[in-house]
Parts: C-alpha cells; sequence; structure tokens
C-alpha cells in the first residue's frame, strides 16, 4: 500500500458527506452501571442530539471468542438487546440488529483476511498478552489455549465497520488499536482492488467517567465488583433492592460520623458525580466536609442513581418476559443492515473477480 493511497483513502473519509457511526456491544453477561455510564447512555445522547446515521449492532459472532456456554450468549443476547431499548434507543431511529443475522459479514471477513498481513495480526494488543501469559509458564506452547477467533477478531472487528462503511466508531482507549488495523486492512484492499470502504475514525471521549466498583478497583464483570443496572436473575429480590444491596457494600473508610471526609478519595462520591448536576455535586461535597456518614452517603448515591434508572426497569421487564417483540425488532433491524451489506458484498466480490461468468436469459 503506497502513502499515496492511504492519503486519498484518509481524505474520502474524513469529508464524507455522511456521518456513519457504528457501536457493537459483546453479549457475554449481564450489564452493570459502568456500562451504563460509560457506554449505553452517551451512545443514546449522542444519537438523540444529531442526525448522524447510526448502526448498533450485537456482537455474537465475538461473543462466542471466549465463551463457550450457549445458554449464556443466548440469554445475555436478549438481556442485553433489552437494555439498549429500555434505556432509550429508538430503533426506528437506527439500524439495531444482531450481528449473526448479517451473514455478509462473516463473508466480508473471509475476504479481509485473504488480504490482511498475519504480522498485523501477530501485534494485535490480546493475543500478544495470551501469548505472554503463556511464556511466563515453563514447558508451554506460546499459543497454548489461543482459538483462531481471537487471533483473527481484529478482522471480524473489521468486517463489522466496513461493511457499514462507517466513518466514526466510539471506543475506548484499548480499542484503538483494532479501529487503527481496520483501516490499514481498507487501504490495503482499496489500493489492491478497489476503492469501495471508507478509512474509519477512533471515538474516544476523555469526559466520560470510569466508575469505581465496590472494591475500590475499576468496576468490572471480571472482578466480581460490578452494582447491577437491572439486577440478575433471581425473581425473589427485586432489581431495586439488588441494587441498593450493591451500593451498601461498596468499601469506604473506617472514619466516623461527622469526620470530615476527602470526597476526591471516595467511590462514592465517584459515582455520584455521573449522576448528579453541577450544583448538586457542590451540595455533596460540601457535605463531605461536614462529616457526612457513610451510610447516609450510600443513601443519597442510591436515591441519586434510582431516580435515573427506576424509569427504565418496567420497560426492560416487559421486553425480557416478551422475547417475541426484541425478536421482532432484532429482525427489523437485520433487514434495514442487509440493504447495505447485500449492495457493499456484491461490490466487493465483483472487484475481486468473483461474478458471474456470463448473463443467462
Amino acid at each position: 500500500m503506497t502513502s499515496n493511497s492511504t492519503s486519498n483513502n484518509q481524505t474520502s473519509s474524513e469529508t464524507a458527506a455522511v456521518k456513519r457511526v457504528l457501536t457493537g456491544i459483546k453479549p457475554t453477561g449481564t450489564l452493570h452501571l459502568g456500562n451504563y455510564v460509560g457506554a449505553i447512555r452517551p451512545a443514546i445522547q449522542a444519537i438523540q442530539n444529531s442526525d448522524d446515521e447510526a448502526f448498533f449492532f450485537l456482537a455474537d459472532y465475538h461473543g462466542i471468542i471466549g465463551c463457550y456456554d450457549p445458554a449464556i450468549i443466548h440469554e445475555s443476547t436478549k438481556a442485553i438487546a433489552a437494555t439498549w431499548i429500555a434505556c432509550g434507543l429508538d430503533p426506528e431511529r437506527v439500524t439495531f440488529y444482531r450481528q449473526s443475522d448479517v451473514p455478509e459479514i462473516p463473508e466480508l471477513a473471509w475476504v479481509l483476511n485473504c488480504s490482511c498481513a498475519k504480522g498485523l495480526m501477530n501485534r494485535a494488543h490480546a493475543y500478544k498478552a495470551a501469548v505472554d501469559i503463556n511464556m511466563d509458564k515453563e514447558d508451554v506452547d506460546p499459543d497454548q489455549g489461543i482459538n483462531m477467533g481471537l487471533f483473527g477478531y481484529p478482522v471480524l472487528m473489521a468486517a463489522d465497520i466496513l461493511m457499514f462503511n462507517a466513518t466514526h466508531v466510539p471506543v475506548g482507549r484499548d480499542q484503538i488499536q483494532h479501529i487503527e488495523m481496520a483501516r490499514d486492512i481498507a487501504g490495503t484492499f482499496n489500493h489492491r482492488y478497489k476503492t469501495l470502504f471508507t478509512l474509519p475514525s477512533a471515538v474516544v471521549d476523555d469526559n466520560i467517567p470510569l466508575l469505581t466498583g465496590l472494591d475500590g478497583r475499576k468496576m468490572s464483570k471480571s472482578y466480581g465488583n460490578t452494582i447491577p443496572l437491572f439486577g440478575d436473575a433471581n425473581p425473589q429480590v427485586s432489581a431495586e433492592k439488588q441494587m441498593h444491596k450493591a451500593i451498601m457494600k461498596i468499601v469506604t473508610n473506617s472514619q466516623l460520623p461527622e469526620e470530615p471526609k476527602d470526597p476526591d478519595d471516595s467511590a462514592i462520591f465517584e459515582i455520584y458525580k455521573a449522576f448528579a448536576t453541577p450544583e448538586e455535586i457542590a451540595d455533596m461535597r460540601e457535605k463531605f466536609a461536614a462529616g457526612i456518614g457513610w451510610g447516609d452517603a450510600k443513601k443519597a448515591l442510591f436515591e441519586k442513581i434510582n431516580d435515573e434508572i427506576a424509569p427504565f426497569r418496567e420497560r426492560y421487564q416487559e421486553l425480557m418476559a416478551n422475547p417475541k417483540e426484541l425478536e421482532e425488532i432484532l429482525q427489523m433491524g437485520a433487514e434495514k443492515a442487509r440493504r447495505h451489506s447485500r449492495k457493499q458484498l456484491d461490490k466487493t466480490r465483483r472487484a475481486i473477480g468473483i461474478r458471474p461468468l456470463a448473463k443467462l436469459k
């Protein structure tokens, strides 16, 4: 790929008349408060306040890379689809679909694989991290336990993006490399065959807070320190009570009530800021300085979060109890997505020489 080709492609991407945003969500577990603050809420708000084209998809083929429990994949797909709709994602406004309902995507991934250098995949962070773990062990093959899904993950992600010529892809900083790889893969194809793919740009919003979990570390399912968004599948305990119970488990220091407390060293205050207005934040800061008790601080946090989340719970529960409605929404989105993907794949096939030998009467 020449530098001139890259420059030309970048220009066409950055000056594209249509801004097209694409967001993928991997269905491997229930969503928590950190997911809501870091991804769901900002994505929905951004679309509500713009005229951009938007594609949101459930990345179930990505999910099976490391999850071998069919029940988890199935139930997580349902729960995450219900969560996005309940939180305000309008399936009429955006294209909301399940990755596996668009067969053109894995086919495009194969085509892109054939233009992608193996050395590029060798440099992928996830693959390198897995190899490093193996290298620290004795008598273990560097690739032990690493499947081709993990190794080729960036190519499938590139297909997700390039299929719809997405111009902007919101990601965390740990995903920027994958967008750069998608640009590289697109540029190679465009130079080798025909300019069909827009070079996407990573969108990183440093103003979106990363919530601290119950134990003081980053809120993460892998740490088991999350605050559930809509609770788990426990019919004996309501989702509201599950959230309250989790918040009451937030680790605090041993300072007594009426002792001044540092809000900037408190997970309670940090999470509170993600839901409160500037005036409410200033007021809570004063209460910390005045020595608010930890129990009262947690109660205020729960009430503030619940005020925002409670209106979504009823809709979430309705959707979870009526999977047919969810399926209809996803199928509607799949048909919208395939209007784009059929055309793009046909152009791609023709560009690489896979086309009819002659017209038949």
